[in-house]
């Protein structure tokens, strides 16, 4: 036989990857977090040692209308661009017990009473699911890899823009679906007060909205002497503009996450969920 009849023939091509497909570096401990908003759905891979983004972040705009089978399916083509098939954390607007979404902020009404765990799982093929509140897996985030992971304590959580959301932790442990956005500060809800929203609205100056801020975080401190405040939303990244203006006892710093950490905290969850 002659020697080119014994060459080997050359590889095949390998097969091609889902375009989000995992890229870690070895041994990197990774998660996927998914987080749902009104107008859109964002996921990405996560390095649960750092609260980096692993991977691009990938963004589809919500259903309209944002009814629980859409949704779902809007999740499922995330979670399967990145060709991940473990545990997936979802955070969703919405205050979530068991599994069961009670509110629904922003997204179709069907998902009042809904086992949105079961529905989710079923979209993506039986994998472990995960659902939190979103303001409390931003909360998670910036506790364990943010802003507040080095405090001890109860830390507050609170994100600032169409509302107030807020995540309270105690010793790094989530007290969830706390919804103080909603408490009554002087005759009015603290998010009528002193949203991000409110400001842009009425025209309020960083000093007058500060003001309004202060009340509301007072009102936090009678009721439950934290020991730090994170701020979030929007208004964080110009945190020099008006946190030097409230006038609280409490120490309070900005989110270092900021839009990430609702995808970074649901990932976190997920990986807590799975370890139990």
């Amino acid at each position: 036989m002659h020697d080119d009849a014994r060459q080997s023939a050359p590889p095949p091509a390998p097969a091609a990857r889902p375009e989000h497909a995992p890229s870690g570096t070895p041994g990197q401990d990774l998660g996927l977090g998914v987080d749902v908003g009104g107008s859109g759905v964002k996921g990405a891979l996560v390095d649960l040692a750092t609260g980096e983004l692993a991977s691009e972040r990938h963004r589809i705009d919500t259903p309209q209308p944002a009814t629980p089978e859409a949704v779902a399916g809007t999740i499922a083509e995330i979670v399967d661009g990145f060709g991940w098939d473990g545990p997936v954390g979802v955070a969703l607007p919405s205050v979530v017990k068991d599994g069961v979404t009670h509110t629904a902020a922003n997204i179709d009404p069907r998902w009042i009473g809904l086992d949105a765990r079961a529905v989710l799982g079923t979209a993506l093929g039986g994998r472990a699911v995960t659902l939190l509140n979103d303001a409390d897996a931003a909360g998670l985030a910036e506790q364990q890899l943010g802003a507040g992971r080095d405090a001890r304590g109860l830390v507050m959580m609170l994100t600032f823009g169409t509302g107030i959301g807020s995540a309270l932790l105690y010793n790094g442990v989530l007290v969830p679906n706390s919804e103080l956005g909603h408490l009554e500060v002087g005759g009015a809800e603290a998010e009528h007060r002193a949203a991000a929203s409110v400001r842009e609205r009425s025209g309020m100056s960083w000093e007058e909205w500060s003001v309004e801020v202060t009340a509301v975080l007072r009102a936090y401190e009678a009721l439950f002497a934290p020991d730090l405040f994170i701020v979030g939303g929007g208004v964080s990244k110009k945190a020099h503009k008006w946190l030097p203006l409230v006038e609280v006892a409490t120490r309070i710093v900005p989110a270092e996450l900021r839009n990430t950490a609702g995808i970074v905290g649901a990932a976190l969850a997920a990986r807590q969920d799975s370890a139990l």
